[in-house]
């Protein structure tokens, strides 16, 4: 594992965008929308959703997934 930011495409709106996520991210978000029983798209679009506009979607995503951690 190099630590590097892998990109990966994500949906959102019916739009595709791309998100760079180390991959210890990338599993657990994985993991965490499994747990929810939602698409990882649906998830990541909730999250967009509730970011503010000086957040990159990368880093929502991230602080998501520490707070879940966090709470469960």
């Amino acid at each position: 594992m190099t630590g590097r930011p892998v990109k990966r495409s994500l949906t959102l709106k019916g739009h595709r965008t791309s998100v760079s996520l180390e991959e210890p991210f990338w599993t657990a978000f994985r993991d965490i929308a499994e747990a929810q029983g939602k698409p990882i798209n649906q998830l990541a679009a909730e999250i967009d959703a509730e970011r503010g506009v000086d957040m990159g979607l990368a880093s929502a995503i991230r602080l998501y997934v520490l707070a879940w951690f966090r709470d469960h």
